[in-house]
């Protein structure tokens, strides 16, 4: 077994970043894990409503982020995930998938939520051969090509407009009646005059051969098979909670959220903190991830004085 932490962070966006800074200040000997400090937020093309930032764009601000971290004595460990916690004398043992153990007196799981996959053939095989679930990330990468976005949300429709600029042609395919995106966005992909919607798609197998060269779907108007010529299929049906690690140490509500003490952001189990989109905390924006990640740490410090 290595060090003994006094505070362990899961997840290196707003709320994991903002509970080691908080940490930190507190002195603590804090380690932070984290897959990268990308996250959602370094997904999203235009932040407004972050104070102090009249218009940023989201890797801009993760990237401020990381540097106000960077200020701090963290140790930080990037590209190594969690794959199990138990419950030990001395607080928690945490495994990853680089086949490490650590060892913690708290823990706080910021770890936020990952993409939900559609789940048909093709998807997995061609993830980064033309399947993204990162209009920002990857948008440039189809420069002249035609692209389909799958999802009719906010979301769908900023990877969209991440792609106006590179692709010569953005299919969106919808499985409902009608894009719920705000009508702002719907309507600068219309201007484009280099969109075209799909409703009431199904998609049911992405194909191509060492890259993707078209998807397949169902019109549920005429229950026909359609497939659509495309070089690129970008994912954008919404997010589930990352929390595949944490089996009985936590409760979780009807959406797989972990269930915290509001006052505190401490779960049931004693020492055992949760932050940011990955809680069943109503509203999930940068602004409410960062102060639910200061919350955390600052209850995780009281804890820990109290032991």
């Amino acid at each position: 077994m290595e060090t003994l932490y006094d505070l362990i962070i899961i997840g290196g966006g707003p709320a994991g970043i903002t509970a080691a800074i908080y940490g930190a200040r507190k002195a603590l000997k804090v380690l932070l894990l984290t897959k990268d400090f990308i996250g959602q937020m370094g997904r999203t093309d235009s932040i407004e409503n972050y104070p102090g930032f009249a218009n940023i764009g989201g890797l801009d601000l993760s990237r401020k982020f990381k540097q106000h971290l960077d200020k701090f004595e963290v140790e930080i460990r990037q590209g190594s995930e969690v794959k199990a916690i138990s419950k030990v004398k001395a607080g928690f043992v945490l495994e990853t998938t680089k086949r490490e153990k650590l060892e913690a007196k708290t823990v706080i799981v910021a770890s936020g939520r990952n993409p939900r996959s559609l789940k048909v053939p093709g998807e997995k095989e061609f993830e980064g051969k033309g399947v993204s679930f990162c209009g920002t990330c990857d948008a440039p990468l189809f420069k002249g090509k035609t692209v389909a976005v799958i999802g009719g949300g906010n979301t769908a429709l900023e990877t969209v407009l991440d792609l106006l600029p590179y692709a010569a042609k953005v299919y969106i395919l919808e499985i409902g009646s009608k894009l719920v995106a705000d009508e702002i966005n719907q309507e600068k992909a219309r201007a484009s005059g280099k969109t075209e919607a799909i409703l009431k798609a199904q998609v049911l197998e992405i194909r191509g051969k060492t890259m993707v060269e078209s998807l397949v779907f169902r019109d549920l108007a005429s229950k026909k098979t359609k497939e659509l010529p495309a070089q690129g299929v970008f994912i954008e049906i919404g997010s589930l909670p990352a929390t595949n690690f944490l089996k009985d140490l936590v409760d979780f509500n009807e959406k797989g959220e972990i269930i915290i003490d509001p006052l505190t952001g401490e779960t049931k189990t004693p020492g055992l903190f949760a932050a940011g989109d990955v809680t069943s905390v109503k509203f999930k924006q940068i602004v409410i991830a960062a102060g639910e990640g200061a919350k955390a740490a600052l209850s995780a410090y009281n804890y820990l004085q109290n032991q």
